[in-house]
């Protein structure tokens, strides 16, 4: 991790780091953390849930950045960035402060470029280490939020969190009340129709193609969607978090459902493609080559076209109980009758986002031609 020199970090404090004000809003982020603001954040930084922020902040939000993690939101989904670039050029003009992950993420860039507050995820705030800490010793608020953890508690924490660093706490309240109740309804539609034997689910990461095995997930991701929703995952017990699992494996466990995901993969010649102005055609074109696995059209899931492409952007987000009643729906028909998942991936984004989601998010794969 690069930390701010010591010459550059001094011109830094030279020129003016942010000052001690009287500290108006105090939070308590998702790692138990007291944070003080002056006033509701003019000029962020944002590190990642791009998409989140500006449902919570609302209009003004794109307008109130001044850096981000680009590689985040234009390396992950590159098309979803593209929508919004469309819609609000100057998000070309973002400072990047570079890559947690990879190592980049610069606490020089980010002190230069002046914000009212930082924004990071966990996992950030982690790899930045005792980069952080030089963040906030010249005066700079530093916030962390989790949509990682794929807890309701976690969701609504960070969003009320956001809402409250923006000023836009009667947006935040809504977003997190409608969260809860989404999930809730979810999962009492579950209970009452899973009292029998729950179906047993494979996933994977359709990154390689059909002739090679992608990831599933044993504990976390699609881990976490899968119990959500009802499904008995074979992954579980197999793997400790993600990887492939034994083509054998997947044959004698019989799964009764598949959920291949796909995202915006458009440099991998032969990754699922899903997500953003990614026509049907094209997602099923990629997916459903994994229908003609050896052994696959024996299996339960492909008998009874019960195999489905699934946008791998679709969890840790304010909208992911639209991909998790997806799911849920495809278990247990009759339960989720009246849901119509896609219908409510459109309306949130109609009710709070700048951008539609033309694309493919959700596919039945096979039957449904």
């Amino acid at each position: 991790m690069r930390m701010a020199k010591p010459a550059a970090l001094s011109g830094i404090l030279c020129l003016g780091a942010i000052p001690a004000a009287h500290a108006d809003i105090q939070i308590t982020d998702v790692l138990g953390r007291r944070v003080m603001l002056e006033k509701p954040a003019q000029h962020v930084m944002l590190g990642f849930y791009f998409e989140d922020y500006i449902a919570i902040t609302g209009p003004t939000a794109i307008g109130r950045l001044k850096a981000i993690s680009l590689n985040y939101w234009k390396g992950y989904r590159p098309l979803q960035y593209e929508a919004y670039l469309k819609t609000t050029p100057k998000i070309a003009e973002l400072i990047d402060v570079g890559d947690a992950d990879a190592g980049t993420m610069s606490a020089e860039k980010i002190i230069a470029s002046r914000p009212d507050v930082v924004i990071l995820s966990a996992g950030q705030y982690k790899y930045l280490g005792a980069a952080a800490q030089t963040i906030e010793q010249v005066g700079i608020p530093l916030v962390v939020v989790d949509y990682n953890a794929q807890t309701v508690e976690k969701h609504v924490a960070s969003t009320l969190i956001i809402g409250k660093v923006m000023g836009a706490e009667e947006r935040a309240e809504e977003l997190a009340e409608q969260y809860k109740a989404k999930v809730a309804d979810t999962l009492a539609r579950v209970e009452r129709a899973s009292k029998n034997a729950k179906p047993k689910v494979y996933v994977e990461l359709g990154q390689k193609g059909a002739a090679e095995f992608g990831n599933s997930y044993g504990q976390g991701m699609w881990a976490g969607v899968v119990d959500a929703a009802g499904g008995r995952n074979i992954a579980a017990g197999q793997i400790a978090s993600w990887g492939p699992l034994n083509p054998e494996y997947v044959l004698s466990s019989k799964p009764d459902a598949i959920f291949i995901t796909g995202s915006e993969w458009t440099s991998l010649s032969n990754a699922v493609l899903m997500g953003f102005n990614i026509p049907p055609d094209v997602t099923r074109t990629r997916a459903e080559p994994y229908i003609g696995r050896a052994g696959w059209l024996d299996l339960p899931a492909v008998k009874n076209g019960e195999v489905y492409a699934i946008y791998h952007g679709g969890t840790r987000t304010l909208y992911d109980y639209a991909f998790l009643r997806y799911m849920a729906k495809a278990l247990y028909p009759e339960a989720f009758r009246d849901v119509d998942p896609a219908a409510e991936l459109s309306a949130y984004y109609r009710a709070y986002l700048p951008v539609k989601p033309d694309g493919t998010f959700m596919l039945k794969l096979g039957q449904d031609k």
